[in-house]
């Protein structure tokens, strides 16, 4: 047993390579591991408790406890390696060289990873989109879930997690629909047939944006007119929502329904591929001019 017991204890303090003055062995090794991976543990556990108790309290935006929560974790975790390093042993100054080394690795092979954390730390700094918000970028619409060292997390309507790499954020054009706000304006558009009442058109839209609890009265819901031709008037109705900031389309969809429906029952005339037969397509309410008459037909 103490044969086994000396021979085990040789086998940890075996020099497997010196820097600098410093010998490498497994035991070393072993303890840099362990405690590197406790670090990552008390530094994840630390910005919890900064992000969700310490600011949490405060009326602090949660994007900007996001970022302050992020940034202090990788100064703890430098901080804290600094202070692993020399706990185990491993002379500081003997690391010069390895670092210049890992720099023109950095420079040939890793380019793409710098490049994603650096631009993870101008957004975390700079903060152009933040935790919470709702973006456009890379053809990808979702809300922010969190910003990391390399990429920032999206998820998007149907519950789909989209990953994209920081560099993306930074180089490319991004929406952000909540910068400094939380109001974003939804366009409807809405073609109806020359002979209509415009008028009146006009009124049963707004009374549409006004009779959905999400769309805001102030700003108050406006209708602006696109153009008019011989295929009809183009009108455009805008509203402005929080509620519905996350899901627009499910706004429009429920405006939508809302202003066919008024204008079934108000017999507004909407243009159709064949109006110029003077008939209505097929199972439709909505009425159609005749093109040569000018008489309002319907079945």
């Amino acid at each position: 047993m103490l044969l086994f017991a000396t021979t085990f204890s040789d086998i940890l303090n075996y020099n497997l390579f010196s820097l600098g003055e410093t010998s490498i062995t497994p035991l070393r090794i072993l303890y840099l591991i362990l405690l590197t991976y406790g670090l990552f543990l008390v530094s994840g556990m630390f910005k919890n408790l900064l992000v969700g108790r310490i600011l949490g309290q405060t009326s602090m935006p949660r994007g900007t406890r996001q970022a302050i929560g992020t940034v202090t974790r990788y100064i703890v975790l430098l901080i804290g390696f600094i202070v692993i390093l020399q706990t185990v042993g491993i002379d500081l100054t003997a690391l010069t060289l390895i670092g210049g080394a890992v720099g023109i690795g950095i420079g040939f092979g890793l380019q793409n990873i710098a490049s994603n954390f650096i631009s993870g730390l101008i957004i975390l700094f700079e903060r152009p989109i933040q935790v919470g918000d709702r973006i456009e970028a890379n053809k990808v619409t979702g809300e922010v879930m969190a910003i990391g060292p390399r990429s920032t997390r999206i998820r998007t309507n149907d519950n789909v997690t989209i990953i994209i790499p920081n560099s993306k954020l930074v180089a490319e054009n991004v929406v952000n629909w909540s910068y400094k706000n939380d109001m974003s304006r939804v366009r409807i558009p809405v073609t109806v047939d020359l002979e209509s009442d415009i008028d009146k058109v006009k009124q049963l839209l707004i009374d549409a944006a006004n009779e959905n609890p999400d769309v805001e009265s102030e700003p108050a819901p406006k209708v602006n007119m696109i153009k008019f031709d011989s295929a009809g008037i183009e009108l455009e109705l805008l509203v402005w929502s929080k509620e519905r900031f996350h899901r627009p389309g499910a706004l429009k969809s429920d405006l939508n329904y809302s202003i066919f429906e008024k204008f079934r029952s108000n017999k507004i005339l909407v243009p159709t591929p064949d109006a110029d037969a003077g008939t209505r397509t097929e199972n439709s309410d909505l009425y159609l001019p005749e093109a040569e008459t000018g008489e309002i037909t319907k079945s």
